[in-house]
């Protein structure tokens, strides 16, 4: 979702969230007790921390639940064997369905030798210290496909080390060389028939000095990584059987229900409100005013929903009756029309190609997407003797951390962040104001921290409420020269900064251009001769946020139906014309040979089908998709789509074919149905019934096929989205319908409904 930044911007970034008491963000680490009370006795706990330790955050009351146990070796680990010889993997990432926490474990599993079947993971506490994502500095956060990208040698390094340290252990007890000792599915042996399990050792190798550099196995010694069937995902059991805690799982004693009665459209302001109705309601304890709205707090959500209905609530929407997505659109036409902040332009000394004979011009229209999660948004918060704990899905693990501490005006120290497994997020819960972490905990604050409180949006707060990918306006102009070759490219963006008025903001936005808007236009994965490329970021009081993929959501199909489109004007095949303008970007081109292979690209293919194909490269990761295409009674049908990837070291190969998979339909979703309309400042669509999703039956075949590759690897949670609309668009055209210009197409009234 964001850019690395170098270390004077993780510098600055670690003072500016800081927040009010000065204390950097890097916060707290497990207590002690909590420590030893999940790790189930004693052991080896390797802490091994690429940035330096933090500090032991206050004891819970909590706390004195816990049996006392025998100390292990330390916490704020990343790996740790219990004498039951279970291996826990503490995973720094959130789990939102996209199989990170089995990527995490496997890393580590793998250079410990240690038998999958006694793997477990937990979620990290939040400390930036030792938790920090190392691609982003300062920051513990989970988000741009990275999860993999920055943990690979990490979590191996901490693997290889408590291996070298449980065989050092296993040497010194068996009196021989510690190079005579094997590993393998969680135990040790020595050819002399001696051999004990990784639990009967974990004592001892937690009495010895952590090694300073460690061996990492070479690929051809992965026994893990890259197999197909050696890890079964780590969480299928608990969301099979109800095992795992969501946030609306969570039991404490006293335990009330907020919801909140938020402005009803975008600038609405609050002229008043009477609680006495509400109050009425049996159940309903509380009716405060929070920055958020009105919250009403009572015994169960039935309760809170029914005082919401009751309650009398004035709001001023003078401010939000001229905003109308219509018109936002129709504005966004005409500044389109106009040069902007250039992004692009011809490199001093590029050579002028011959001038167009033949010119393309296109404009291109996408509305604002909500994230739709599966799980609305929702937090739990406890705030008792001066401490306050949250439980939740923390995605932006340190801006949570932060801005909950902010809002209790507590020090970060007191502040207990408890992660959860999510239902989904696509971007939704890494947002830069902790809305619904922020929201509960002044709720608590407002209740006077009498009891525990869950805050808890419903489908209509959270489809309705903004947070929206942007609406974007794409024009160009493209030309070929009498030779059929691209002879040049101009391109002007319109659409809100995702980054703008953040606390990211100067970061990422540098001479007037959010690279979050551009991406995928420039830089281009393809030689671009004469690249202008120009950009309008405009300001709406509709709150924006990144979507699956951000930027390249819109521009990869931009960028891969014009592209398609210039190569029929030539007369070329569309993948023989991608090829000459990838150059040396060899594994674009990989793919794009490799999907079209395995597609049976220009082979006859059965009446009433055609083909059409994209490929892009985001978040390091190559992707190519062939869509296989009919239309019936002038609407669309995908019966199979073909799916190339390159994504370095295919860790897990069943959950890179599942995100490509799930890519695929969510892409598919949005290309179908995807807008939210607003009318008078107030989300037209606000639950299912109108944001339509794909349904079971639409969902086409899909075929994965993984480019083998020993690169480090990249990201996969996004990458498989942006493709698929123009592949599908490409293959309409080949149809003979005319080239689509404005998503979704149910707009159009090309799809069944």
């Amino acid at each position: 979702m964001i850019h690395s930044l170098n270390a004077d911007q993780q510098a600055v970034l670690a003072r500016q969230l800081a927040g009010h008491d000065g204390s950097c963000s890097q916060g707290m680490t497990l207590s002690r007790r909590n420590f030893l009370r999940s790790s189930g006795g004693a052991g080896l706990a390797l802490a091994f921390a690429w940035l330096p330790m933090g500090r032991a955050s206050a004891a819970s009351p909590l706390d004195s639940m816990a049996a006392p146990v025998s100390a292990p070796f330390a916490p704020n680990a990343f790996v740790r064997v219990g004498p039951d010889n279970v291996v826990t993997i503490v995973c720094k990432h959130l789990e939102m369905g996209q199989g990170n926490t089995t990527g995490l474990a496997t890393l580590v599993a793998d250079e410990l030798d240690a038998d999958w079947s006694l793997v477990r993971t937990e979620y990290a506490p939040s400390d930036a210290r030792i938790y920090n994502n190392t691609l982003y500095g300062a920051m513990q956060i989970t988000g741009g496909s990275s999860t993999i990208a920055n943990s690979f040698e990490q979590m191996r390094s901490a693997g290889a080390t408590a291996r070298a340290m449980l065989v050092t252990a296993a040497a010194s007890a068996w009196n021989v060389p510690a190079s005579e000792i094997k590993t393998s599915n969680s135990v040790l042996t020595h050819a002399s028939g001696r051999h004990g399990t990784y639990g009967e050792m974990a004592e001892a190798a937690g009495r010895l000095a952590v090694p300073k550099d460690v061996t990492l196995k070479q690929p051809s010694q992965f026994t893990l990584i890259g197999k197909q069937t050696a890890t079964p995902r780590v969480d299928s059991t608990s969301k099979c059987n109800g095992a795992a805690l969501y946030t609306i799982d969570v039991k404490l004693p006293g335990l009330l229900t907020a919801v909140i009665a938020f402005p009803p459209s975008f600038g609405a302001r609050l002229i008043s409100f009477d609680p006495a109705e509400a109050l009425r309601v049996p159940g309903v304890t509380d009716v405060v005013q929070v920055p958020e709205g009105i919250a009403v707090v009572g015994k169960g959500m039935w309760a809170a929903l029914r005082g919401r209905r009751a309650l009398k609530v004035q709001w001023d929407e003078s401010a939000s009756a001229s905003i109308n997505s219509d018109a936002v659109l129709a504005q966004y036409r005409s500044q389109a029309r106009n040069p902007g902040t250039p992004f692009a332009r011809p490199a001093d000394g590029q050579q002028t190609p011959n001038a167009a004979v033949k010119t393309i011009q296109a404009t291109y229209e996408f509305p604002f997407l909500a994230h739709a999660t599966m799980e609305p948004m929702n937090c739990v918060v406890w705030l008792h003797e001066g401490i306050l704990e949250t439980w939740s899905a923390h995605q932006f693990t340190t801006l949570d951390h932060t801005l909950a501490a902010k809002a209790a005006k507590l020090p970060m120290d007191k502040v207990r962040l408890h992660t959860l497994v999510s239902g989904g997020s696509f971007g939704r819960r890494a947002n830069f104001v902790s809305d619904s972490t922020v929201a509960a905990v002044n709720i608590a604050v407002a209740i006077k921290g009498r009891a525990p409180v869950r805050l808890q949006f419903s489908r209509e707060d959270d489809t309705g409420g903004g947070m929206y990918r942007p609406m974007y306006v794409h024009a160009v102009k493209a030309g070929l020269d009498a030779t059929g070759k691209l002879a040049g490219w101009q391109h002007t963006i319109v659409g809100q900064s995702i980054f703008a008025g953040t606390v990211l903001g100067s970061f990422v936005i540098k001479d007037g251009i959010d690279a979050m808007s551009v991406e995928g236009v420039f830089p281009s994965q393809y030689a671009i001769p004469q690249m202008m490329g120009d950009l309008h970021s405009t300001d709406l009081p509709i709150p924006p946020l990144w979507w699956r993929s951000v930027g390249n959501s819109h521009s990869a199909f931009v960028m891969e139906t014009m592209i398609d489109e210039l190569a029929a004007a030539a007369g070329e095949d569309a993948v023989a014309f991608r090829l000459a303008l990838l150059g040396n970007n060899e594994r674009v081109a990989g793919v794009l040979k490799l999907v079209a292979e395995k597609a049976g690209w220009g082979k006859p293919t059965e009446p009433g089908i055609e083909q059409g194909i994209a490929v892009h490269q985001c978040f390091g990761t190559s992707v190519a998709q062939v869509a296989d295409v009919s239309m019936k009674d002038g609407k669309v049908r995908v019966h199979r789509v073909v799916c190339a990837v390159d994504c370095g070291v295919a860790v897990n190969p069943d959950v890179i074919r599942a995100q490509m998979e799930g890519g695929i339909g969510f892409a598919m979703s949005a290309l179908y149905y995807g807008e939210i309309e607003i009318e008078a400042g107030r989300a037209v669509q606000r639950n299912f019934d109108r944001y339509r999703v794909l349904r079971i039956y639409e969902m086409p075949k899909v075929e994965v096929h993984i480019v083998s590759s020993n690169a480090a690897p990249t990201g996969v949670g996004e990458p498989g989205v942006p493709p698929l609309a123009p592949a599908v668009a490409n293959a309409m055209a080949r149809l003979g319908v005319p080239r689509v210009r404005r998503l979704p197409l149910a707009r159009a009234g090309l799809v069944a409904l």
